[in-house]
């Protein structure tokens, strides 16, 4: 079951006091990132955020994890009732951000040498 549009419109709406956070479609589920990080996955319209020390902390007692799809690393499921509270959430959102490794650069792509058949005779 693809996620909902009205529930990311929902979890941006919540997330409207933290900076630069955007969500991508990805394989009829979204990303969501916060600058150039994936922060967390809203799959089946649940949210997924990425684990990390002071997200379990600032979480504490509520804390639950989840798989956003089979084979997927294990990530913090965010209640529903949770989803409720923007101020909670976007802390969430920010302290998970600041624990994240900066993502690897990207590769500058190369141009394709002309293949043996592409080649005048």
């Amino acid at each position: 079951m693809a996620t909902s549009k009205s529930t990311i419109d929902f979890i941006t709406d919540q997330l409207r006091g933290v900076l630069a956070v955007s969500a991508r479609k990805m394989f009829g589920e979204y990303a969501v990132y916060c600058g150039d990080k994936v922060v967390a996955l809203v799959c089946d319209d649940q949210l997924f955020v990425k684990i990390t020390e002071p997200g379990k902390a600032l979480v504490g007692k509520r804390y639950a994890e989840g798989t956003a799809y089979p084979g997927a690393k294990p990530s913090i499921l965010v209640s529903a009732h949770d989803l409720e509270d923007d101020e909670r959430l976007s802390e969430l959102i920010r302290v998970t951000a600041a624990a994240l490794p900066a993502p690897r650069p990207k590769k500058p792509r190369t141009e394709r040498r002309p293949r043996r058949s592409d080649r005048a005779l």
